[in-house]
């Protein structure tokens, strides 16, 4: 399964999509970094008021207020929303004075918490003679899991939570005693995830929708627009002009391939009304000159001169033809391979020439079948010249149909394979067309499978000989 898109609509999509998605992951980050640094100060603030504020309270008014905490906690713990009423301890579990450090054996030190709340302290004019902060617990620290024991409302306000206990131990310059702060740790907001996710779902729903309606006013005269290029370029049959449509970029681009088109198709029809004058006028002379040379007496000089005239005759035909490609109004039809090529190697094994055919199942492909015929043919004729019996094998590779031909002659420089394929081109210099012909055989293979949207593949065998492959596509 294709995971990236191969359409200007699709990638574009995607490509917003992901940076949204992208954008919205960092901005979540930077908004959890920040909340929980707002949370750790409100936290750190709020351990430094109990102990600036706590020996200056009233105690009647804190018991007050304690026990109007454990109601309120206690209320909470019947509530299904139970977590939002276990935010604060009562009075006399929140600020306490007692003989010791706060910290106990097995705990460390928060070495940065320390120094958030030495500043806040400092700040306040309190002389600190030493302080010591930790989490812990809730079930873990002694002073609330007593208070929990003697209180069975206060234990299942705590149940099931287990929060976490910040505990701040302070002692002053010329003290002796620690003021000790335990502050809950608030509740994550648990929300915060599933809201963003669904933000970032909106948000790319809304602007997948606006960008595909964008995209496609863009991509439909696009559409249009290459499949015009495309029909032009295989057939070169004049099309109507295309409507302009869509952006002023895509418009003006419109109008100058309906300029481009009209101009290359009137091109086309001035060189095929130039190569039928040329056709017309140097054939029929050939054609009286091949009359006139009967009255020659000499029967090797008139066979000479008749051959010479055949070989002016069939280069051109093989120049016209090779110049007409790509001007066929034939619609290409879809032809099961291995029977075109069984049927172009029945015509060589009736005039009693090597040559074989093996197949691989059955291989539809749209084609031309005269143009393919024609190319087999001329890549069939370069084996038996060169090498003297031809192989043939179809076969499917991928989403490509194969037409290869095999020879065991002398194979060509590896250096000149690209160039074996240019017109005129040939394996030696002669024209002697008893060793090579004109050079046109490959050149008007190569055009006949170019024409299809395919390749000419030329490469030489391990085991000696050429290899030539017509590499079609089947869709």
């Amino acid at each position: 399964m294709r995971l990236i898109p191969r359409s200007l609509v699709g990638q574009t999509l995607l490509a917003v999509a992901v940076a949204l998605i992208v954008a919205q992951a960092i901005s979540a980050a930077l908004l959890y970094r920040a909340a929980e640094q707002r949370r750790d100060t409100a936290l750190l603030n709020t351990a430094a008021f109990h102990l600036v504020a706590g020996p200056a309270s009233p105690r009647s008014a804190e018991d007050r207020r304690a026990r109007r905490q454990i109601r309120q906690m206690v209320q909470a713990a019947r509530s299904p929303h139970r977590d939002d009423g276990l935010r604060r301890l009562p009075r006399r579990l929140r600020y306490i004075i007692q003989d010791a450090s706060p910290l106990l054996p097995t705990e460390r030190r928060d070495a940065e918490s320390e120094t958030g709340i030495d500043a806040i302290l400092s700040a306040q004019g309190v002389d600190i003679a030493e302080l010591v902060v930790t989490t812990r617990s809730a079930e873990a620290d002694p002073l609330l899991a007593t208070a929990a024991q003697r209180q069975p409302r206060l234990r299942n306000a705590l149940a099931g939570r287990q929060p976490e206990l910040l505990v701040v131990g302070l002692r002053r310059e010329g003290d002796a005693q620690w003021e000790v702060a335990r502050v809950l740790d608030p509740p994550r907001e648990g929300r915060f995830l599933g809201t963003l996710l669904l933000q970032t779902a909106i948000l790319v729903a809304v602007l997948m929708v606006l960008l595909w309606f964008v995209l496609r006013r863009i991509a439909r005269p696009l559409d249009a627009l290459a499949d015009s290029t495309r029909r032009f370029s295989g057939t070169g049959a004049p099309e109507p002009p295309l409507a302009l449509s869509g952006p002023e970029d895509i418009r003006r681009l419109i109008a100058a391939h309906n300029a481009m088109q009209a101009r290359i198709g009137s091109m086309l029809d001035e060189k095929d009304v130039m190569l039928g004058a040329i056709g017309h006028d140097l054939k029929t002379p050939l054609a009286a000159l091949r009359v006139r040379i009967e009255g020659v007496e000499d029967p090797g000089a008139r066979a000479t001169m008749a051959a010479t005239i055949e070989d002016i005759t069939r280069t051109l035909d093989e120049i016209l033809q090779l110049a007409r490609i790509g001007r066929s109004d034939v619609a290409a039809e879809r032809t099961e391979l291995g029977a075109l090529a069984a049927s172009v190697v029945e015509e060589f094994e009736d005039m009693g020439e090597p040559v074989t055919i093996e197949q691989h199942g059955r291989i539809p492909a749209p084609v031309r079948i005269t143009w393919i015929k024609r190319g087999l043919r001329n890549l069939i004729t370069n084996a038996l010249r060169y090498g003297g019996s031809a192989a043939i094998t179809v076969l499917r590779e991928g989403d490509h149909a194969v037409l290869r031909v095999e020879d065991e002659g002398p194979g060509i420089p590896e250096d000149r394979l690209a160039e074996m394929l240019e017109p005129f081109t040939r394996g030696e210099a002669s024209r002697n067309r008893d060793t090579g012909g004109a050079g046109l055989g490959l050149a008007l293979a190569r055009a006949v499978a170019e024409q299809h949207g395919g390749t000419l593949v030329l490469a030489n065998r391990p085991e000696g000989g050429l290899r030539a492959e017509f590499r079609l596509p089947t869709g």
